[in-house]
């Protein structure tokens, strides 16, 4: 491969192509402290929940983001981004001052609505690309409408507390299969007003995109072509394991130094005057 840093620091380049990708129109960052989002259980689980004495969260996930993308229409170039949090949070419930908990798992969703700047136009794109679902398969129609990407880190538990259903006509939604099979059944979404039940506060961050597809003129260096030579897994367990680097930290945790000078991997207190 051919030096390109020199061609880098003076500003030259070998060839421009023009390739098609996507673009960040717009984007915000956010954090939110959700307050009270009730948890629905399946039967097992709401059972355990109405026998509770207290209950203490263990952690949370996100399952999944629904989203939905509309134009503006008092604003044009603008697009409100709905979007849905599906919650996965795991619970210690007590069901006697000196038991042991018993670990079940609820769902619980955030909605929440941004509005980003997407830029205009709305044409429709035809490309040979094949589709399973389509009757021909020659072509397929999209639009170059922006594409909303959100990118999140599991919320922090921040706590929860024993309460009662406060609206029966409250609904989580359609539940996935996939999240039915992580709680092990379907959930109770019919309960009654007054029925026990768990609200929960989390912390989530978030970073929301609006992205489009468009064609831009990049200056082109050279080819990408690896360096590092692909290496073989066929060493014996025990040859693995003598690469790996020996766990120093884990035996020995590193102290936290507060007010002093770190020299390499350690640190002094403070020095004499």
């Amino acid at each position: 491969m051919a030096d390109t840093r020199n061609d880098v620091q003076n500003g030259t380049f070998s060839d421009a192509c023009c390739i098609d990708a996507g673009r960040v129109y717009d984007s915000c960052c956010d954090r939110d402290c959700v307050e009270d989002l009730r948890c629905y259980f399946t039967a097992e689980g709401q059972n355990y929940i109405e026998r509770a004495l207290s209950v203490k969260i263990k952690g949370a996930e996100v399952l999944n983001v629904y989203i939905n993308v509309e134009p503006v229409s008092f604003n044009r170039g603008f697009f409100s981004c709905d979007l849905t949090f599906l919650f996965l949070v795991e619970f210690d419930v007590y069901l006697s001052a000196h038991s042991c908990p018993v670990q079940i798992k609820g769902l619980t969703s955030f909605n929440k609505r941004v509005i980003l700047y997407g830029g205009d136009g709305n044409v429709k794109i035809f490309s040979n690309t094949v589709s399973d679902d389509s009757c021909d398969n020659s072509t397929l129609r999209t639009t170059n409408m922006p594409k909303c990407v959100v990118q999140s880190v599991d919320p922090i538990p921040l706590g929860c507390h024993l309460g009662q259903v406060k609206d029966c006509c409250e609904c989580i939604g359609v539940v996935p299969n996939f999240a039915c099979e992580l709680l092990g059944g379907q959930i109770v979404s019919n309960c009654e007003c007054g029925t026990p039940t768990v609200y929960v506060t989390l912390g989530l961050f978030s970073v929301i995109q609006l992205i489009r597809n468009v064609q831009m003129l990049i200056p082109v260096y050279d080819f990408c072509i690896p360096e590092k030579q692909c290496t073989d897994t066929t060493d014996q367990p025990c040859d693995v394991f003598r690469k790996i680097k020996f766990p120093t930290d884990d035996f020995f945790p590193p102290r936290n130094c507060d007010n002093s000078e770190k020299i390499g991997c350690g640190c002094t207190g403070q020095q004499d005057d």
